[in-house]
């Protein structure tokens, strides 16, 4: 989880921002959730991993989850704009090698 953004976070949205957190860890894919378009983006995933964010006003928290391993991976959570994904390959491949190891 990034918890250097978490605690960077206003302190109005912070609170809920890991109420969120706390309810995706048994509702993985609330209705508030919407897939990411990979291709979209550039970024080529195995089938078992999907990629979603979840908008909190201008905020967006974007999570992998891995079915097979039971698995919430949180990648980032920015304000938007600026935020553009840019950096959502390098997120997704650190997170998929943590997993590996």
């Amino acid at each position: 989880m990034p918890h250097v953004e978490i605690r960077a976070l206003p302190g109005n949205m912070r609170p809920r921002i890991l109420g969120l957190l706390k309810a995706l860890s048994s509702q993985p894919r609330p209705d508030s959730s919407k897939p990411m378009d990979t291709l979209k983006l550039g970024v080529e995933l195995p089938s078992s991993i999907e990629l979603y964010r979840i908008r909190i006003e201008s905020w967006r928290v974007v999570y992998v989850v891995e079915e097979e391993l039971q698995l919430l991976t949180v990648l980032t959570v920015r304000k938007r704009p600026p935020y553009q994904y840019d950096n959502l390959r390098e997120l997704l491949s650190d997170a998929i090698a943590s997993e590996e190891e």
